[in-house]
């Protein structure tokens, strides 16, 4: 373990992760491993002539070093074969077959470090008819279903960000994998290879849902359900101002409180669980929200058991003071980001170090992980490893 292994900040402190270079979920995945304190070595590809990647801060990359490889050199290729032998774990996130053809798949390196727990993540899987289909997040979510539940009646689904299939059940799975495997490696000595598809890590995210399907509580319809935007009590109504509030009473006494602090008499309309009383319900809601601004119903609700929240702007989310007392967000490397979480009582997870330029740490992350200095000379005069400069 080197000096900087022992630095970092974090209950997966003395692990050693490589990640190969991607977009969405694995370098998330990187980033909340890192964030945990593991040593991310992340192997990105060596910049054009007179090209430099990276130019804007993404905090999906703080915390790792990068090493600039030449994936079409054998020099390079044995390079990160290296790395990964002496890493707890690798992450990559191409389409299934790319890490086999260039000579890194699992079967080579689980030979080379029997150990080594190898993550990775998809969309669609690594088998099946669509698993060599190209494809993004909205797709992911679409094949599972949880698409068609999202949204307003009689209108097209909408595009949910990226977070339900890159994020939530391609990231966060491939993550929750790796530190699995990486439990049950220091157990048996034996790695293995964790297969993340974020179809089936959506699917995941469905439990529940499922669970009312197949007791009779859930309608194939967008905003039909309790969940869905369907009922008066859980969904976000417009105020005066333009703006917007979320209810969330869904329990009899958080539902009694609304009701009671918004003068209501329950009686003289349908039973809260009447699905067909819904409409007039939710009309009479939003002429009641419409009275006031946004603000005013904060001073009026704010903090109480209604299950109230504002509906915030990203700008207004960094100023709200339930964040501001969490340290939510955090300024760092001149932008503002969310911060490490889950938060650690004795380990505390930190952003190790600023996002890289491409190459930014070749010679040194080598060094640091056993290749001798006139190994690094010969990679980087060969061009199979470059050395950006800083």
């Amino acid at each position: 373990m080197t000096e900087r292994d022992t630095a970092r900040s974090g209950p997966l402190s003395g692990l050693r992760i490589v990640e190969m270079a991607g977009k969405g979920p694995a370098p998330f995945c990187g980033m909340m491993l890192s964030d945990m304190g593991a040593d991310v070595v992340r192997i990105d590809r060596v910049a054009a002539p007179g090209r430099r990647y990276d130019r804007y801060v993404d905090p999906m990359s703080r915390g790792r070093r990068s090493v600039a490889v030449d994936l079409k050199t054998p020099a390079g290729v044995a390079a990160v074969r290296r790395l990964a032998a002496r890493a707890d774990g690798l992450i990559e996130g191409y389409r299934p077959g790319v890490m086999e053809r260039l000579g890194l798949g699992p079967a080579v390196c689980l030979e080379d470090n029997p150990r080594l727990v190898y993550g990775r993540v998809t969309g669609w899987g690594q088998e099946g008819p669509l698993a060599q289909a190209a494809g993004h997040d909205l797709n992911y979510v679409a094949l599972t279903g949880t698409l068609h539940a999202i949204g307003e009646a009689g209108r097209p689904p909408p595009a949910p960000l990226a977070l339900i299939g890159d994020f939530g059940g391609g990231a966060m799975f491939l993550a929750f994998g790796v530190v699995s495997a990486l439990l049950e490696a220091q157990r048996s000595g034996a790695g293995q290879v964790v297969d993340a598809a974020m179809i089936e890590g959506v699917a995941s995210l469905t439990a529940f849902t499922h669970g009312l399907r197949a007791a009779g509580w859930w309608k194939d319809e967008r905003q039909a359900n309790m969940l869905d935007g369907g009922a008066h009590f859980y969904g976000t109504y417009e105020t005066k101002d333009g703006k917007f509030i979320s209810i969330g009473a869904i329990e009899p006494e958080f539902y009694a409180e609304l009701i009671e602090r918004l003068g209501i008499d329950a009686a003289k309309m349908p039973k809260k669980m009447d699905r067909t009383g819904w409409p007039q319900w939710r009309a009479h809601l939003a002429g009641i929200f419409a009275e006031k601004t946004r603000d005013e119903w904060c001073e009026l609700l704010e903090g109480t058991d209604v299950c109230f929240a504002p509906v915030l702007t990203f700008d207004e989310a960094l100023a709200h003071p339930q964040n501001r007392a969490r340290g939510t967000f955090t300024e760092y490397q001149g932008i503002t980001q969310p911060s490490p979480s889950p938060r650690f009582s004795r380990t505390p997870g930190a952003i190790q170090s600023p996002s890289p330029q491409s190459g930014a740490h070749s010679r040194q992350a080598l060094a640091d992980w056993g290749l001798s200095q006139e190994e690094i000379d010969e990679l980087v005069a060969a061009g199979a490893v470059h050395q950006a400069e800083t």
